[in-house]
């Protein structure tokens, strides 16, 4: 078993760090609410009172942080600073790749092994430890990192160098997005339309339109219940991460432009602290159905 230090204790590394304290590690984390430091002691595991602190004796460091600034600082300004050569540091943000890039080539410096390891399944998937992972980095240190990874996710994949994992992450986001909006006009629709949106979604969720989103979501969406498993906010941010790694290999995602006005729009109408299934509201708007 390993000595873990866990940074950043929110909606998803609160049930992450607990797992990882469930399955036998000794974990140590940090986090600046009070409340997420005492969910961890209470599953198990021992509160630091800073980010050094939280590192200072692990053989592996898992980060888990809103955005690149966050990383930038504490990463790069605390834990490659803190840690001893050898240290497994596994980045789960979510964040631009050229983050996790400057990152891996820093810790390279230190003797320091980094992997970029952004997840997809929200809160759901965080809870029960269902989580895909993936993961960019050297072969030899995703290896090494896989008893933990296992520990949190079900699907837990080596996609290629550093960075790798970010871009996966940023095309994830833009599926996940596109899929919500659709499911969005079809719910709209069917109500329009006099036919009843559970059983017609029903219907759909058992043919080519299939989706992950019609099984988890859409009783939920017919019900308006917005609770945030994953906030628009944060959708909002990752579709600014995959519009700009667009630009930096000079594609182009016209489909993805869309959508992520469509939740921009979501955020300026005040949907922000919403679950991002709240592009229902959006779409409702445009058609004057509110």
């Amino acid at each position: 078993m390993s000595r873990i230090g866990f940074i950043g204790l929110g909606i998803m590394g609160t049930p992450m760090s607990a797992h990882l304290v469930a399955a036998g590690h000794r974990v140590t984390g940090f986090d600046l609410s009070r409340d997420a430091l005492a969910k961890l002691t209470a599953a198990g595991g021992t509160a630091a009172a800073s980010a050094r602190d939280a590192v200072a004796d692990a053989e592996v460091v898992i980060t888990m942080l809103p955005n690149h600034p966050q990383v930038e600082d504490v990463v790069l300004g605390t834990v490659l600073d803190a840690v001893d050569r050898g240290t497994l540091l596994i980045d789960m943000s979510t964040i631009r790749p050229e983050t996790s890039l400057a990152v891996a080539e820093e810790g390279a410096k230190r003797g320091v092994r980094v992997l970029d390891a952004p997840v997809s399944g929200g809160e759901t998937g965080a809870k029960q430890a269902t989580l895909s992972i993936m993961v960019g980095g050297d072969e030899a240190d995703f290896a090494a990192a896989r008893p933990v990874l296992d520990v949190l996710g079900k699907t837990v994949v080596h996609v290629g160098p550093h960075g790798a994992g970010q871009v996966v992450k940023a095309a994830n986001q833009l599926m996940v997005g596109g899929i919500y909006a659709l499911v969005a006009e079809a719910i709209v629709l069917l109500e329009a339309s006099g036919v009843d949106a559970k059983a017609g979604l029903d219907v759909l969720a058992g043919g080519l339109a299939a989706n992950r989103i019609l099984d988890l979501k859409r009783d939920t969406m017919i019900a308006r219940e917005f609770q945030p498993g994953f906030r628009v906010d944060l959708h909002h941010k990752d579709m600014g991460i995959a519009l700009a790694a667009a630009r930096q290999v000079d594609v182009a995602l016209p489909v993805t432009g869309l959508i992520a006005q469509l939740i921009a729009s979501g955020r300026a109408q005040g949907y922000g602290s919403l679950d991002h299934s709240a592009l229902l509201k959006v779409i409702e708007n445009l058609s004057g159905r509110a």
